[in-house]
């Protein structure tokens, strides 16, 4: 599958540095009132699997895990479609009190992370932060509040640890470039 990649944009050893990083901050942030109740990792499912994995193994705090379903992206689109849908969700009993991350793979129209967000505080959290991996550089994600950015990337089409195409490149263990005739010949395979 690398060969059907244009580039890679950003390699696992550079992800991985900055995931480090991030729970580093994390736990500077949150350590000491997270001490007794921990926190609870809300990550939005499919694309943040690999991400999620590789962030709660940096963070020596009680985790607990609740997950939800969410998609703006649908089959060979390469934009969101701007329309969010929470298609089901795993979270704890009640979220009242709990300090909580929402974590998602890419931030872009941000409507994803808004809808998530309003889901959660709903529940009466004592506090909510957002974390992503990819933030593009457009003016609806740099609008959007996130707490925590792995990296600001162009506003390109991106596969790879945990992000997919049509489904497919999400284990990738590198965030990369589709070369167009793939994307394509996917497109053109779905009608």
């Amino acid at each position: 599958m690398d060969q059907d990649l244009e580039r890679i944009l950003i390699d696992r050893t550079a992800i991985a540095g900055r995931i480090a990083e991030i729970g580093r901050d994390i736990v500077s942030d949150l350590g000491e009132d997270c001490e007794s109740d921990g926190i609870v990792l809300v990550p939005i499912m499919t694309g943040s699997i690999t991400f999620i994995a590789d962030l709660m193994r940096q963070l020596p705090l009680r985790v607990r895990i609740g997950l939800i379903t969410a998609s703006s992206y649908r089959g060979t689109a390469v934009e969101s479609s701007g329309e969010v849908l929470l298609e089901g969700e795993h979270l704890p009993e009640s979220l009242e009190g709990r300090h909580v991350l929402i974590v998602d793979d890419i931030l872009d129209s941000g409507g994803t992370i808004r809808r998530v967000r309003e889901e959660i505080e709903s529940r009466k959290p004592k506090s909510v932060r957002t974390c992503v991996l990819l933030r593009k550089k457009i003016e609806s994600a740099m609008e959007t509040p996130c707490d925590y950015v792995g990296f600001d990337i162009e506003n390109e089409f991106v596969v790879g640890y945990g992000l997919d195409f049509d489904d497919y490149y999400r284990n990738l263990p590198d965030i990369g470039v589709l070369k167009p005739e793939i994307i394509e010949m996917h497109q053109s395979n779905a009608e």
